[in-house]
């Protein structure tokens, strides 16, 4: 009977411990993303991957740029409000490199972003995989600003053209918002055709006022002649 009540104080006393230290092992967990588009369809931005440190030797997570694009992606450390990881600033992204990101973290194999055109819309897609996190208080967001009005989303609309996400950790999130401006390849060329419609113009009224002051002025026959001059 000593022995039981012995063995049932040991497991919880393991119990508690666990409880008092089962968040420092895991850490608090800063995951955020902000992304803005421009009107010529190029992607700006920067990721936050932090967490608590367990001790003085933990870094935090680590962003590597091993990308195909990494003069475009700086990787810099963070160290913020307790939090320690790194950051990475991007720029002048096509959509196509968007989703290459994810790969500068093996933690992130559940996270894809994808922007993409249809016409005058602009389509953001995305789902990251959060089951595997199991920090209540993990602080895991995504924010899209788009050079135009946003015109459906399942985030939470901050202004006309910003969207915000933020992910619920255990479950899988899926994002996705349109927005409407004008596509730069159309803008190019309306903006081209303005410019050769005014060269034309400019050719045609050139051509026309050489043809005007290079004009034949000598006297033709049966022009009628000056009666002072009259024999």
């Amino acid at each position: 009977m000593l022995t039981r009540q012995r063995t049932r104080r040991r497991l919880l006393a393991l119990v508690l411990l666990l409880l008092v230290v089962a968040p420092s092992l895991i850490g608090c967990v800063r995951v955020r993303a902000s992304i803005t588009v421009s009107p010529d369809d190029r992607v700006s931005g920067q990721i936050v991957a932090a967490a608590i440190p367990r001790d003085d030797d933990d870094k935090g997570p680590q962003l590597l740029n091993n990308l195909p694009f990494a003069q475009k992606v700086a990787v810099s450390e963070y160290s913020r409000d307790d939090y320690v990881g790194s950051q990475a600033v991007f720029s002048d992204l096509t959509f196509a490199e968007l989703p290459q990101l994810a790969s500068m973290s093996r933690d992130a194999a559940g996270v894809d972003i994808s922007l993409r055109r249809a016409g005058d819309l602009v389509i953001l897609e995305g789902r990251a995989d959060l089951t595997t996190l199991s920090d209540p208080e993990a602080d895991v967001s995504l924010s899209v600003a788009f050079p135009g009005e946003v015109t459906s989303t399942n985030g939470d609309q901050i202004s006309s053209s910003v969207v915000e996400w933020k992910m619920r950790p255990g479950v899988v999130s899926t994002m996705n918002a349109q927005a409407r401006y004008t596509d730069p390849s159309a803008r190019s060329f309306t903006g081209a055709a303005i410019w050769l419609g005014i060269a034309s113009l400019l050719v045609a009224a050139a051509v026309g006022w050489l043809a005007y002051a290079n004009r034949d002025q000598s006297p033709k026959p049966g022009d009628m002649q000056d009666p002072a001059h009259q024999p």
